[in-house]
């Protein structure tokens, strides 16, 4: 084999090293529902649970959104695999069958709740959403009424934002400092309103990982559907997300 040759391979596999290496930036899972339903966006609760069990036993700690920027901020440095497990909506299986199998593997979450539709048919209760905080669960705003945020004029934009964080805010006694965009949308229009109602940071439907050293407003994540080929296409996912991150993607 040619000096030429081996020197190629040495640099191809120092390219697939690098490549492979992880990313910079959190992991933040998207989920929605956990539930037995025949949903793309609902996860069957055993299939979870696998998830969680992969997550604790490969040494990730669940960490918060607000962990996050504190630690791009100068504050406590993250853990050496940080991962943050959120949930779009606020349905009530987050409470009734996400939380304990998390708690089980030692996680936590954080949870977008749409505030217009707490407390009816599936969603969380006022209740339970208090009780998720006290197990350390982080409360996000998911709008007040799911829309789409890009498709609404400036004003309606903000009032739909700063509704669903004064109505979060009044009933948990809580600040509510961080939102996910309903189905990904926004727009410069969006970040702007978004910091007008009092923000800290918001998640995309984007692809990749999340990092409080960017763009706060546009956070990627790592979005988690009903899986068709088991645990390894959750791993798939995560490893997705890294390559993208390596590749500035």
């Amino acid at each position: 084999m040619s000096k030429m040759v081996k020197g190629i391979l040495v640099i191809i596999g120092l390219f697939i090293f690098w490549l492979l290496a992880p990313g910079t930036g959190v992991p933040i899972l998207a989920y929605h529902q956990v539930d037995n339903l025949p949903e793309v966006y609902s996860i069957d609760p055993d299939e979870f649970e696998q998830q969680m069990q992969y997550l604790s036993s490969h040494g990730y700690t669940a960490v918060s959104l607000a962990d996050m920027l504190a630690a791009a901020q100068g504050g406590s440095p993250l853990p050496d695999k940080p991962v943050i497990i959120s949930f779009d909506d606020g349905y009530a299986d987050n409470y009734l069958t996400a939380l304990p199998i998390m708690k089980k593997y030692g996680l936590r979450g954080t949870v977008f709740v749409i505030a217009g539709q707490v407390g009816q048919s599936g969603y969380l209760t006022w209740e339970q959403i208090r009780a998720m905080q006290v197990s350390g669960t982080e409360i996000g705003s998911h709008t007040f009424s799911h829309v789409a945020l890009s498709e609404l004029a400036q004003p309606q934009m903000l009032d739909e934002l700063m509704r669903s964080k004064q109505t979060l805010e009044t009933n948990l006694g809580r600040p509510v400092e961080f939102l996910a965009y309903p189905f990904g949308q926004y727009n410069p229009d969006t970040i702007t309103a978004a910091k007008q109602a009092g923000y800290r940071g918001a998640c995309t439907g984007l692809p990749g990982l999340g990092t409080g050293s960017g763009d706060v407003y546009q956070l990627k994540r790592v979005n988690i559907p009903r899986p068709k080929y088991g645990l390894w296409e959750f791993r798939l996912r995560l490893l997705r997300a890294h390559l993208l991150a390596r590749l500035s993607l």
